[in-house]
C-alpha cells in the first residue's frame, strides 16, 4: 500500500506543479482558507473567497483527486502517519483512530514512515498539499522539519505520544515521566536495588520521559544511578533481547530490568532466558504499554499500561473538531498511565 501511495503522490506532482500552498500564497491567506473555499465552505469572507477564486485561476491550479472528491462533498480524507504497523502499540492506537474515522464520514490514508525522518516529511509534505483535510501523526521522530510549515498554513494536525517542540502544538500524550517513576518505585519497594533499564530510541520524548522517571525514583530512595545499568534499546524486541545482553553480561547483574515498553521487555525475556535464569525467580521484568500480548505471555508481564485506544479516539476527535472550526485553541491532552501489576516481579533472591 506503501508503495501505492507514493506512487500516486508522485504522479500527481507531474501533473500539477502548481500546489495549494502556491494558490495561499498567491491569494495571501492561509491553506485552511482556501481549503475552506474548495470545500464550498461559507465560512470565508467574500472579498476572501475572490481572491481565492482568481489565484486558482491565475495559476491554473488543479486539485487532484482527492481534493476534487472534497469539492463535491463526496469524501473527507485525514492523513496518518505511523511509524508501521509491526507491533501492539501501534496497532491499537490505530485502531481507536479508526473506530472514530468511521463514525465520522471521513476516510482515512495511512502512510508508514518505518521510522525515517525523511519519509516522515516527505509524507507530511505530500499530505499538506492537497491529499488530506488533516493529520494525524503518531509517535514523530522529526516535528522539527516540518511543525512551522503546518502552523503557517494553519493545517489541521495533531500529535500523539509527542508533545510537539511548543504549547501550540496540539497533541495527545500520557504521563510517560509518572509511568517510569511508578514503575521504578514498584521494584524498589520489592526491595530491588540494581535495577537494568532498556531505553527507547532516544530521539522520542517518550523514552527519554520515562527515563528521566526511572532516574528521579532512584535518587528519591537514595540508590546511586549506575550508568552501566541503563542500555540503548530501539522499542522492538531485538533491541530490548541484546540491551538485555549487555545487562546480563555486567559481572553483578541486576536482580530486575525495566524495559521501556513492552516489545523490549519480552525481548529481554527471551535474553534471560536463553542464559538459563528463571522470570521472576532469578530476575525480574516490567515493562511499559501493556499491548495485548503483555497479558498472554508466560509468565504474565507486569508493566505500564497506556490507555492505547482511547489516545486514537481523542487525538482523532481533537484533530476533527479543529477541521470544523480553525479558530478552536489547541488542545494539548495528558492521559494517565497506570501501574498493571502481574506475575513477572518478585522480590530478589537473596541467595
Amino acid at each position: 500500500k506503501e508503495s501505492l501511495i507514493v506512487t500516486m503522490a508522485s504522479s500527481n506532482r507531474k501533473k500539477n506543479t502548481v500546489t495549494i500552498m502556491d494558490v495561499a500564497r498567491e491569494a495571501k491567506t492561509s491553506y485552511g482558507t482556501v481549503s475552506r473555499v474548495l470545500n464550498n465552505n461559507n465560512n470565508v469572507a467574500e472579498a476572501t473567497r475572490k481572491r481565492v477564486i482568481e489565484a486558482i485561476d491565475l495559476l491554473g491550479y488543479v486539485p487532484n483527486q482527492q481534493a476534487r472528491s472534497l469539492v463535491g462533498g463526496q469524501s473527507q480524507i485525514i492523513g496518518l502517519l505511523v511509524p508501521g504497523l509491526d507491533n501492539g502499540y501501534l496497532s491499537s492506537v490505530v485502531r481507536g483512530i479508526d473506530s472514530e474515522i468511521a463514525k465520522s464520514g471521513y476516510d482515512l490514508l495511512l502512510y508508514t514512515t518505518h521510522r525515517s525522518r525523511e519519509k516522515e516529511m516527505t509524507y507530511v509534505r505530500n499530505i499538506v498539499q492537497g491529499l488530506a483535510e488533516g493529520l494525524i501523526v503518531l509517535l514523530p521522530i522529526n516535528p522539527e522539519a516540518y511543525l512551522e510549515a503546518l502552523a503557517e498554513q494553519e493545517f489541521p494536525y495533531v500529535f500523539v505520544d509527542h508533545e510537539g517542540i511548543d504549547e501550540n502544538s496540539p497533541s495527545i500524550t500520557v504521563t510517560n515521566w509518572q509511568g517510569g517513576y511508578d514503575a521504578t518505585r514498584y521494584l524498589i519497594e520489592l526491595g530491588h536495588r540494581r535495577i537494568g533499564f532498556i531505553t527507547g530510541r532516544l530521539e522520542l520524548t517518550s523514552s527519554t520521559d520515562r527515563l528521566e522517571g526511572y532516574r528521579a525514583a532512584l535518587q528519591n530512595y537514595n540508590i546511586t544511578y549506575d550508568p552501566d545499568l541503563v542500555q540503548e534499546g530501539t522499542y522492538l524486541a531485538p533491541g530490548g533481547y541484546e540491551a538485555a545482553r549487555r545487562l546480563l553480561d555486567l559481572s553483578q547483574r541486576p536482580t530486575a530490568i525495566f524495559a521501556s515498553n513492552d516489545l523490549s521487555a519480552m525481548g529481554a525475556m527471551d535474553a534471560i532466558w536463553d542464559q538459563g535464569l528463571s522470570i521472576p525467580e532469578d530476575i525480574s521484568i516490567l515493562g511499559f504499554d501493556d499491548i495485548p500480548q503483555a497479558s498472554l505471555i508466560r509468565p504474565h508481564l507486569t508493566t505500564v499500561r497506556l490507555p492505547l485506544e482511547e489516545m486514537g479516539r481523542l487525538a482523532t476527535r481533537t484533530l476533527l473538531e479543529h477541521i470544523n472550526d480553525s479558530e478552536r485553541v489547541a488542545q494539548r491532552i495528558t492521559l494517565a498511565t497506570e501501574l498493571i501489576i502481574r506475575d513477572s516481579c518478585q522480590p530478589p533472591n537473596r541467595a
